[in-house]
């Protein structure tokens, strides 16, 4: 007889009559198997539970506990209601044997069968049931799958969808920019040359009140779309968490209370202090809202180790994580799988822009982060931003003097291709006693500088139509007037000037829409280093 070798049987004999194992281990010699025997129907109902088990060989008649009976328990088992069953019996009657079928046995063998037939039986049940267990497995994996695969089509979906809002949020944000500078230097050039009443200035003063509050607003939406410049430094997030501890208490409030954890020996990290500032005061704002004024908002900061438990979105690293939580009223799935759109808010008309959150977001994804937002209905909810470790260590800020409206007798050429920023702007610096050249665009400019006009510095738009870039201005500038500064301006510099979203920190740059004041600091600022500086070393070209 050949042996079979094709597949392992994984036999449990149930049978009160101890010399039945000899005759099925004799039956089953030819077919490589498993035999596992049992007198006591209950310890082996719980041995077929563990799984291992192919086919049960079940004794009719056994005292206390029949092969019906034990039949009947296999089948109420979810572990074991598949488990092939075939019932031994002594009796050849057909009444019996439909009865042993109705009861849910796979199949009836009268003792003792010829062993051929045992181990044709055997294989057949046990085969049936491995198949069954392979199928059932291929389900699950594929059901695994297809869970996967629509969690990861559904990511894929929001990334597209969060990337065309950038785009799109991006292009208004830096044509909005380019309004508010002619509203906002038009205003401030009558403030600065015109005879007006005094209630005309307050007036004035009103309207820029509100192109702050426009530029604001602008500012949020070029940091979702991810197109902000960011300075970015080496900072210490639990100094500035500190810094802002007082702050924080402020602005939720005497019947709220803050928490405040900072892991010692807290890692730095690269990010614009001026933008991660403003994240976490909007999330303060966030959480002050769900809570209505009162409740707890915690504040941590912690290191999270490169292989340590950390939220599964988040990439294998070193990283920063601060976390702003509050015990809200939490939100629902579907408010949370919308939270970082921009202008999508759950507050009433007129209390929120719904800005907060998808400033934050393009905030820290510009900044080689992630953020993770969790939360649930009546349990609050929990932001926490992963920023990437930084080798350096943090410097210590001085805070910048603070400088009045001053200008000189230097010549400063404005290169800005929108008509109106162009006339305002130049209106600024005449009025402030500079020399002004003006062109519309950066050949224009070049031409200006062909002509040997003596320049102290240019004031450009980054963004312009023509054939000349204001990068190969700038360069046209280092090596005809090496002595003269460069200032850039713009309301959307996206892959222009910055390098993965981040600003070189020798570049000068003053964002679109820019004050008078703001203008006439860094413009002298930039003047006097040139009395000290050498040649060419002024805006980073060298």
């Amino acid at each position: 007889m050949i042996e079979d070798d094709s597949s392992d049987c994984s036999v449990l004999l149930i049978d009160d009559e101890p010399f039945a194992r000899d005759i099925i281990a004799h039956g089953l010699a030819p077919c490589r198997h498993s035999l596992h025997y049992e007198s006591d129907p209950e310890r082996a109902i719980a041995l077929a539970r563990d799984g291992g088990v192919t086919v049960a060989l079940v004794d009719l008649r056994m005292p206390g506990c029949d092969g019906f009976e034990v039949t009947r328990r296999l089948r109420a088992d979810p572990a074991t209601e598949h488990l092939p069953v075939i019932l031994l019996s002594s009796e050849d009657n057909p009444e019996v044997k439909a009865r042993a079928f109705e009861t849910g046995a796979n199949d009836y063998l009268v003792k003792w069968p010829d062993p051929r037939e045992l181990m044709a039986r055997v294989r057949y049940h046990s085969g049936a049931c491995l198949a069954r267990r392979q199928r059932d497995a291929a389900f699950i994996s594929l059901r695994h799958s297809q869970e996967q695969l629509a969690a990861s089509q559904s990511a894929l979906h929001q990334a597209q969808k969060m990337e065309a809002i950038g785009q799109l949020t991006g292009g208004v944000a830096h044509d909005f920019n380019n309004v508010l500078q002619i509203i906002g230097g038009n205003l401030q050039l009558l403030k600065l040359v015109g005879a007006i009443s005094d209630a005309a200035r307050g007036r004035i003063d009103m309207a820029l009140a509100g192109v702050e509050r426009g530029a604001k607003l602008s500012s949020h939406l070029l940091a979702f779309a991810r197109r902000q410049p960011l300075q970015a430094v080496v900072l210490n997030p639990g100094r500035l968490l500190h810094e802002m501890d007082e702050m924080m208490r402020r602005v939720l409030g005497p019947r709220a209370a803050v928490i405040t954890e900072i892991e010692p020996g807290l890692w730095s990290t690269t990010a614009d202090p001026n933008q991660l500032n403003n994240v976490l005061l909007n999330l303060a704002i966030n959480a002050r809202d769900a809570m209505a004024g009162s409740g707890t908002l915690t504040i941590r900061a912690a290191n999270a180790a490169r292989g340590a438990a950390r939220d599964p979105e988040v990439p294998d690293g070193d990283y920063v994580m601060i976390e702003v939580a509050d015990t809200g009223e939490g939100m629902t799935p579907e408010v949370l799988q919308r939270a970082f759109e921009p202008f999508f808010t759950t507050k009433p008309t007129g209390q929120g822009t719904g800005l907060g959150l998808s400033m934050a977001y393009g905030f820290v994804k510009q900044s080689g982060g992630e953020i993770v937002l969790r939360s649930e209905p009546g349990q609050g909810t929990s932001v926490r931003i992963y920023l990437p470790r930084s080798a350096g260590e943090a410097a210590l800020e001085e805070a910048p003097p603070r400088l009045p409206l001053l200008g000189g007798p230097e010549t400063i050429l404005v290169v800005e291709d929108e008509a109106d920023v162009r006339v305002s702007t130049c209106g600024i610096l005449s009025a402030l006693g500079y020399q002004v050249l003006e062109a519309h665009d950066a050949a224009a400019a070049v031409a200006i500088i062909d002509g040997g006009r003596h320049i102290d510095l240019v004031f450009s738009d980054v963004i312009m139509p023509g054939a000349v870039s204001a990068l190969e201005l700038a360069e046209v500038v280092r090596t005809r007037l090496p002595r003269a500064q460069f200032l850039y301006t713009s309301g959307y510099a996206e892959g222009v000037l910055t390098h993965e979203g981040k600003l070189d920190a020798s570049v000068n740059l003053l964002q679109k829409p820019y004050h008078p004041d703001a203008l006439s600091a860094r413009i002298r600022h930039l003047l006097r280093r040139a009395r000290h500086a050498p040649a060419a070393s002024y805006f980073g070209l060298t």
